[in-house]
């Protein structure tokens, strides 16, 4: 972040909402925030914020609602994975809605590549095959919510994230190193 001082109170205000959003009841699991919050942070804060957000995302989801197991540590590190992939894609890339939709749409099919087709299989003893039909719909309505969120929400935090306070103009100003008489 170059133009301005980090404002850790956002982050955690953005980190609050983005968990009480997915503490919704009757939300489809996924379609969450996560993602959406996790780039902009990420463009605006860094590697480390980016990564930390999106790890404790999951590890305090999980632990709130008593689902921690080890599915939460391949969803946890693909999700820091993918912020940190973020980091580096925002470098390069424009940090704006279109921006945000591509790399959506990127992290979204690394995310349930990785999670989906590993844990089924691993802790689930679920075929490969059974696995993949079924995170087909599970994947296509995961890149419609991370692809809208991206898209709506991804442009908002950043601009949240970026935006300085106004200082006030001190209207008495007198420069008196170039004073005119007249």
């Amino acid at each position: 972040m170059n133009t301005n001082e980090k404002n850790y109170f956002k982050v955690a205000l953005v980190f609050v909402l983005c968990m009480v959003a997915r503490l919704l009841p009757f939300r489809a699991p996924n379609i969450e925030p996560i993602l959406a919050t996790t780039m902009p942070l990420g463009k605006v804060y860094g590697r480390f914020i980016g990564f930390f957000f999106a790890l404790f995302s999951i590890l305090l989801y999980d632990v709130l609602t008593g689902t921690l197991g080890l599915q939460t540590f391949f969803t946890a590190g693909a999700y820091g994975i993918i912020a940190l992939w973020s980091v580096s894609y925002f470098e390069k890339h424009e940090a704006n809605k279109w921006g945000y939709v591509r790399f959506a749409i990127f992290g979204t099919l690394f995310f349930d590549a990785v999670t989906g087709l590993s844990v089924g299989p691993i802790f689930f003893h679920q075929s490969l095959i059974n696995t993949f039909v079924g995170q087909v719909p599970f994947t296509a309505l995961h890149l419609v919510g991370n692809v809208t969120l991206a898209f709506l929400l991804s442009p908002t935090i950043y601009y949240f994230m970026i935006k300085k306070k106004k200082k006030k103009k001190n209207l008495l100003h007198i420069n008196t190193l170039n004073h005119k008489i007249i």
